[in-house]
């Protein structure tokens, strides 16, 4: 009896579409891009429909930086759904804000390094431009000879 689950009234409410497109979110951006490089290979217009249609729902240009709830992908949707237990939905919560805040400190951390490194090099190229143009060139210099 379970080897017909997927045929029948509830396999009909999500076709093959829905199907596809929930299996390629679980999958992640690069299986939506495979699937577009495969279809142009195969038959470009499917391709151009597929471009056409991650664009059109966000999914081709979500940053890795940017908020992931807001790039429509379903695989991080899923965190934040209820278990029905209040005190683990509560706990959940606290470990996912507390992530959230160390994320933010790490990434604010990680750009007071690439600041340090860009003032370092900046400071560098200062101090080789003075030195440069402290020391007197050869073509200023009268011939001795």
């Amino acid at each position: 009896m379970s080897t017909l689950a997927h045929s029948g009234p509830a396999a009909s409410h999500t076709g093959w579409f829905a199907r596809a497109e929930a299996w390629l979110d679980d999958k992640g951006k690069g299986a939506w891009i495979a699937a577009m490089v495969i279809s142009f290979i195969v038959f470009w217009p499917v391709g151009l429909a597929l471009l056409a249609y991650m664009i059109w729902s966000k999914k081709m240009f979500c940053s890795s930086t940017s908020n992931s709830r807001s790039c429509g992908w379903s695989r991080k949707s899923t965190v934040h759904t209820s278990s029905g237990n209040s005190a683990f939905d509560s706990y959940k919560a606290d470990t996912l804000r507390r992530l959230e805040e160390e994320q933010h400190n790490f990434e604010a951390f990680l750009q007071r390094l690439r600041d340090a490194r860009d003032k370092a090099e900046f400071d560098q190229f200062m101090d080789e431009r003075a030195r440069a143009a402290s020391q007197p060139r050869a073509e200023d210099e009268p011939d001795r000879a």
